[in-house]
């Protein structure tokens, strides 16, 4: 039975100004709403809405420097398709709907338009195509280690970025590394981030991740219908400004481990301002719990089968499995508190 050590050294995350979810008061474009219409909503099928092409090259932990660090060796992914024309659409669709969009438009201090914890309720297809077991093999094989979603709340966060008329006007190439999203860590292990917009026509809007030589290295962002997954709880990484285009739509789903014995620092930094803090700390208790519920039942199996085959007491063992089990809900006591 493997351990669940939480690093003492894990990367410091910053989140948002505020400490409770503030709701948007600019309303989002209605040529961008009425668009994203569809003329019949329909369920997940993955053989109509997924088309996943396994990536060209995958960056390891080593390739960047960052040998040993995280949960698997898997850094950052170059794009690759992984859904059809259909599931983009059907996905704006859901997004941009009134039902989400009066609840669920955020605004925050890293981002003005942001959709979010609107799953399972008002989006079903966007719950189910990230929750289908070929999409999760899809978004497994690429980080090299069985993942599930976070918890529904976290499923499909969107970034919406639309220039006024009079930005578009003033648009000039981007300047050199000019950030639209400032270096930081992301609360969990991994991203799979998918592109709903065409990005043809953009300039600029790469992601730049800090090498541990402390270079910096630029890779190429997802356009429409592809995605690119990041281990970014362990790679300080910020979003290159883009410019060109009538639109710039990430649509972002985060990930932990399956198995509750590999290691989870799942944070809460980034979010806990953004979010329904009583739906957030359910969600995140409820399957770290969960998890600990199971290591429970494989420490108590350990102990009788030692006890029926009149072996010895193990302490070393169980000393560190209670060590550890501490550590885990000293983590999960500085995460779940009062703002």
């Amino acid at each position: 039975m493997a351990t669940i050590t939480l690093s003492a050294s894990s990367p410091v995350v910053e989140g948002p100004q505020e400490k409770r979810m503030t709701l948007a008061t600019k309303p989002l474009p209605r040529s961008l709403i009425d668009g994203a219409k569809v003329t019949e909503k329909v369920n997940f099928d993955v053989t109509k809405h997924v088309n996943f092409v396994p990536p060209s090259k995958i960056y390891t932990m080593k390739d960047i420097g960052l040998e040993g660090q995280g949960i698997t060796d898997t850094a950052v992914s170059e794009p690759f398709p992984l859904w059809t024309p259909e599931a983009v659409a059907q996905t704006r669709a859901e997004l941009f709907s009134p039902e989400v969009l009066a609840t669920n438009h955020i605004s925050s201090s890293f981002a003005s338009d942001q959709i979010r914890g609107y799953c399972p309720d008002k989006a079903p297809f966007i719950y189910d195509a990230w929750n289908s077991p070929e999409v999760l093999r899809a978004v497994s094989s690429v980080a090299g280690i069985d993942l599930v979603p976070v918890c529904p709340l976290e499923i499909g966060h969107t970034n919406v970025s639309v220039p006024d008329e009079t930005e578009q006007q003033q648009q000039q190439p981007p300047e050199e590394n000019k950030p639209a999203f400032a270096w930081h860590h992301d609360s969990y292990p991994f991203v799979c981030v998918k592109m709903l917009s065409d990005c043809s026509a953009m300039e600029g809007g790469e992601t730049e991740i800090l090498l541990g030589n402390g270079d910096t290295k630029k890779v190429r962002g997802p356009s429409v219908g592809t995605a690119v997954v990041m281990q970014g709880r362990y790679i300080r990484h910020q979003a290159l400004k883009a410019i060109g285009g009538k639109e710039r739509i990430s649509h972002i789903t985060p990930f932990r481990p399956r198995s509750p014995f590999i290691k989870d620092e799942s944070i809460l930094a980034t979010v806990r301002g953004i979010s329904s803090l009583s739906e957030l700390y359910h969600q995140y208790t409820l399957y770290r719990l969960e998890n600990q519920e199971a290591r429970i039942r494989a420490q108590l199996q350990r102990l009788r089968e030692r006890h029926e085959t009149r072996r010895d007491f193990d302490l070393a063992q169980v000393r560190d499995y209670l060590y550890n089990e501490r550590e885990f809900l000293d983590f999960m006591l500085r995460e779940v508190r009062d703002v």
